[in-house]
């Protein structure tokens, strides 16, 4: 059975990026799809941040909290953390011999960062591996991810040629209105670059992140610049139709709502509007117990189909079937 996708590192709070990016979509493909619904907490992908790995267990749990306070319905979805799942490691090395040295030193997860370790040096494979081996047919990703779906395709295509058909081809889907979400700085919002706005901190901090959204050096909007304008930006992706009309006539018609009381404004929404997440997180946050019964359940139930996966390989390459 083919199946859908999707992952998010354990390396703090979602922001509003990871929502609109992918989590909100993915919530809301798994209550029409047909297909199964397969929701990673890429744990291991976190440990190429040496600094965060003491974090890496808590974040784990804030990430699964996050999740289910958007709404995830685990009757539709299988929510796992990927150092469960010791086949996703096997099957990594396995991808690693099919893919060139060469092609991978052009990845822009490696070519856009210092420091580099091993690890982040073959991300893309480790992700390829974490895709391929539940037959992921649709994988939801942000746009910068788009690289590396294409080279978990270049990987499937090369062994499915030339040693046997093995893997479906996954495909990459990308909520369009959402494909580059603006952080407070106007570059993508990123965890790296600290231009976040976390939906799921504490109200302070919400506050102090909105009121550093970059603005221009007019002292007011000009009604001429204002879709360059991240607040306005930001407020477009974020709301509905309704608020964000209502947005708009104020930043056009009352000379008085300068930048600080747009932020303020801002503000004000992002409280009202996710107030029910806001709790059922912080429920969540305080039942540790939960969260680690349904990751459980969830790499049981993920497990036996990545023992299944791993078998067919082994048994491709002459290797002996393992009894896990």
């Amino acid at each position: 059975m083919s199946r859908i996708l999707t992952g998010i590192q354990s390396t703090g709070i979602p922001h509003i990026g990871n929502l609109l990016g992918v989590m909100l979509p993915t919530i809301k493909n798994s209550k029409t799809s047909l297909k199964e619904v397969f929701i990673l907490i890429a744990d291991f992908h976190s440990f190429t941040n040496i600094k965060s790995i003491k974090n890496i267990k808590n974040n784990t749990y804030k990430i699964a909290a996050a999740w289910l306070a958007c709404g995830l319905k685990l009757d539709k979805a299988i929510l796992y953390r990927q150092s469960d799942i010791p086949q996703i490691t096997e099957l990594f090395w396995f991808l690693n011999c099919f893919f060139p040295y060469q092609r991978l030193k052009l990845s822009h997860s490696f070519k856009s960062k210092n420091n580099i370790n091993t690890g982040l040096f073959t991300y893309p494979i480790l992700m390829a591996a974490d895709i391929l081996l539940f037959d992921s047919k649709i994988v939801f990703v942000g746009k910068d991810q788009l690289q590396h779906i294409e080279i978990t395709r270049k990987i499937a295509k090369k062994i499915n040629n030339k040693i046997k058909n093995l893997f479906l081809i996954p495909e990459a889907k990308i909520k369009k209105t959402s494909m580059a979400i603006p952080g407070i700085d106007g570059y993508k919002m990123s965890k790296s670059r600290k231009n976040t706005i976390d939906i799921f901190s504490s109200k302070e901090k919400i506050k102090t992140q909105i009121m550093k959204i970059h603005t221009s050096s007019n002292s007011t909007f000009s009604k001429k610049n204002l879709k360059n304008e991240i607040i306005y930006n930001i407020y477009k992706l974020l709301f509905n139709k309704k608020y964000f009309f209502l947005f708009e006539k104020k930043l056009m018609e009352d000379p008085s709502f300068g930048y600080e009381k747009a932020k303020r404004k801002l503000y004000k929404h992002i409280l009202c509007f996710f107030s029910n997440e806001r709790k059922k997180f912080n429920f969540y946050i305080k039942n540790i117990k939960i969260i680690d019964s349904i990751l459980e359940k969830g790499a049981q139930k993920a497990r036996k189909i990545a023992i299944n996966t791993i078998n067919k390989v082994r048994s491709v390459f002459n290797l002996k079937k393992k009894v896990f």
